[in-house]
């Protein structure tokens, strides 16, 4: 073939989260709609909040409309990039500069810009399981080589393994929190413990260690607990931000990129990001809806229906017996397969119309996905599904 074979083989073999996605879609027209029990994609089920939709028609009437659809300055608005950095200054005490700031078509474009603009051909950038399977694809995009760090007893940080997997290649760690896919959140005393652990290596190896917080779900945590800002502890970090999430815009494709204004050279990484994103064609994020964040910033979904979907299925699959990780945050619950092979799980489940990714992609054996963010009814609808899932396998004993 004559076109690059990585990127063929990217199209011809789509995620396994995607590809249950659009199995699911097939089959609704097939057995109807209710009774397809899809916890395949995490695509918000709950409406943006009231002001988004009121903010977008205030905008297209009161805002001249060259400028509403006209190009911004590439990393985005100054004024918007402002707002930003004020809320999060005051929300979380941050030192967040304006002009270290890039606006971005959602997470996905602000890990591959900053992937593009930290790496050089063999650096190595460490990744924690379970991970988002997309990683490996920016990662190695960018020329780089996944290091990943085996899954802790509680699936967050296995500080053993890091240490092994540290090395002077290292160029860059990434941590996802709230975590996808289990929910969990990284605490405060590990956040200061990997920060110490980092500053040692990048004195040890003479070179830096950027640590890429990707934050898409960083709202969306349950019960009080708080996800640290990751700037105030880490001098040499990156945070990749999206509002997909929180104000369930996931199609609109808006987020951003922070570099640290502690970074001790924190205007050329900035500006490697700015080249990166010129590279790729990453300028110039949708203008309207950069305008919208500006007006919205702080806003959120009801997160506490996601609460309410978690709980009530969290309580009722382990009623029935099966194994879960709880998850503190996101919109995710990571569940102990019924056998060792996690995919032939996930297709057994078919069988039943329930639509489970599982979790080799992320990294782990014997684990699936479910996302949760789906309404509350087809929750309750999905249970006896569950139970004769469960039943399936009781019977095999």
């Amino acid at each position: 073939m004559n076109f690059n074979e990585k990127m063929f083989e990217l199209g011809n073999h789509g995620s396994a989260i995607r590809e249950l996605f659009e199995y699911g879609n097939k089959r609704r027209k097939i057995v109807g709609d209710e009774n397809v029990f899809d916890f395949s994609i995490g695509n918000p089920s709950i409406p943006a909040p009231l002001i988004v939709n009121e903010t977008i028609q205030k905008l297209l009437n009161e805002k001249d409309s060259v400028k509403l659809h006209g190009y911004t300055s590439a990393p985005g608005d100054i004024v918007v990039r402002s707002k930003i950095a004020d809320y999060l200054n005051k929300t979380y005490n941050a030192n967040v500069d304006k002009d270290r700031i890039y606006l971005t078509c959602g997470a996905a474009a602000s890990l591959t810009i900053s992937l593009n603009a930290l790496l050089n051909p063999g650096d190595e950038v460490i990744v924690f399981a379970p991970f988002f399977p997309e990683y490996r694809v920016f990662i190695e995009k960018a020329g780089g080589k996944v290091i990943v760090v085996n899954e802790a007893d509680d699936l967050t940080i296995n500080f053993t393994d890091l240490n092994l997997k540290l090395s002077d290649k290292t160029k860059a760690v990434i941590i996802d929190s709230p975590n996808n896919p289990t929910g969990a959140v990284l605490k405060e005393d590990v956040i200061i413990k990997l920060s110490k652990l980092l500053k040692e290596k990048e004195k040890e190896y003479n070179h830096e260690i950027y640590l890429i917080s990707d934050e898409p779900y960083r709202e969306i945590i349950y019960d009080d607990i708080k996800y640290p800002f990751v700037t105030n502890y880490y001098d040499d970090s990156i945070i990749c931000y999206s509002f997909s999430k929180s104000l369930s815009l996931p199609g609109e494709r808006i987020g951003y990129i922070i570099v640290s204004s502690n970074m001790k050279d924190s205007l050329s990484l900035y500006k490697a990001i700015c080249g990166s994103g010129r590279a790729l064609g990453f300028v110039c994020a949708p203008a309207l809806f950069q305008y919208l964040v500006g007006e919205t910033i702080g806003h959120t979904s009801n997160i506490n229906e996601y609460k309410k979907n978690r709980d009530y299925l969290y309580n009722a699959l382990k009623d029935l017996g099966y194994t879960l990780v709880y998850p503190d945050g996101a919109f995710y619950l990571f569940m102990k397969a019924l056998e060792s092979d996690a995919e032939a799980f996930s297709r057994r489940a078919l069988k039943y119309d329930l639509l489970l990714v599982p979790s080799d992609s992320f990294g782990v054996k014997g684990y699936v996905r479910l996302a949760y963010c789906v309404s509350y009814d087809m929750i309750k609808r999905s249970i006896d599904a569950f139970k004769k899932l469960k039943e399936d396998y009781d019977n095999e004993k």
